[in-house]
């Protein structure tokens, strides 16, 4: 117990100092390349000229409290998602949630001209939010009835990438009929991006960020029982109906708001809690709570870096850190690997 306790502690220490390591590291990344001591330098309040001030504070800290934003919302709210549907592949974007919030947002998006609203940031802002967390809350209402009368788990993962399919259809509809300035800022949001957010829509993103974490921390006991089963869950006494209205409560302030602001960055939620119970071998959401927390930091930022780097969408290189451990999961559960 005392060694568990050890390797636990220690893994913590490891990430804590690897995001603070990438964190800089990314502020430092860029089309001008700024070195480590200057940036230091702006932290602490020394001198410094005032263009990398500007630079530093205007855009390179902004995108990278987005990063960090992004890798902690979707790693909790898909930890959350796999242990309350008792499937190592469920993710808030498999199960059509973001999906949701994505025709949300296009319809906002593509409708917002016709209403005369667009020249309003903050309406803009707090529109744009709503309607992902709009379209998040009636995906996960659905998926929750859908849970309540199909038994098998399978069924409920099955109606989710239907929503999906339905909703990226209304999507293109949507597209098609919209004008060319629209359409680009549609698909410029759908690509993932981490620049685009203002003061504003940033103001709005962290509290309701930090909400969604705080509410998943609540969660913690509820989701240890479940992983027992729903049956015993009930017997300790546990209101299951509360509990799974929490999670999903939580699930859809950090993926609504996330896709909201940021586009459908995907697999961060499916990968990571897998890392984590990888490293830590540990079932107790406790530890993979603020380990998966960590841990989503840590990739997010590294994505975030090599996208820079190479000039690319960010969706990309999650997509490339996701699909190996999707396979490896499903090599596991297969029994095609120990």
């Amino acid at each position: 117990m005392k060694q568990r306790r050890s390797h636990t502690f220690l893994l913590f220490l490891i990430l804590g100092v690897a995001a603070f390591i990438l964190l800089l590291t990314d502020v430092a990344t860029g089309d001008t390349d700024i070195p480590i001591s200057k940036i230091w330098a702006v932290l602490i309040g020394s001198d410094c000229d005032e263009m990398t001030r500007n630079i530093l504070f205007s855009i390179r800290l902004m995108r990278v409290t987005v990063a960090v934003l992004i890798g902690a919302a979707l790693s909790v709210s898909g930890l959350q998602m796999q242990t309350v549907f008792q499937n190592p592949l469920a993710d808030p974007y498999l199960l059509g949630v973001s999906s949701g919030a994505g025709l949300g947002v296009a319809l906002f998006i593509l409708g917002v001209p016709l209403l005369g609203w667009s020249d309003s940031p903050l309406l803009h802002t707090i529109g744009l939010v709503g309607a992902g967390w709009i379209g998040t809350a009636v995906i996960l209402l659905g998926v929750t009835i859908v849970s309540r009368k199909v038994k098998n788990i399978l069924g409920v993962l099955i109606v989710g990438v239907m929503i999906g399919y339905v909703a990226g259809a209304i999507i293109q509809i949507l597209q098609y009929l919209s004008s060319a300035e629209q359409l680009k800022m549609f698909t410029l949001w759908s690509m993932g991006s981490l620049s685009h957010i203002t003061t504003a829509q940033l103001t709005v993103m962290l509290p309701m960020t930090i909400a969604g974490i705080l509410i998943s921390v609540i969660c913690i006991k509820p989701l240890n029982l479940l992983l027992l089963g729903e049956n015993y869950a009930r017997t300790m006494g546990m209101n299951i109906r509360r509990s799974r209205t929490l999670v999903f409560l939580s699930t859809a302030l950090l993926t609504g708001t996330v896709t909201a602001f940021c586009g459908p960055v995907g697999f961060i939620g499916l990968a990571v809690p897998h890392i984590t119970r990888l490293l830590f071998q540990n079932a107790d959401h406790r530890i993979l709570i603020p380990g998966s927390l960590l841990m989503g930091i840590v990739c997010m930022l590294v994505c975030d870096i090599i996208a820079k780097k190479f000039l690319l969408p960010v969706n990309c290189i999650t997509a490339l850190l996701g699909v190996p451990v999707i396979l490896w999961v499903m090599a596991k559960n297969l029994r095609l690997i120990k």
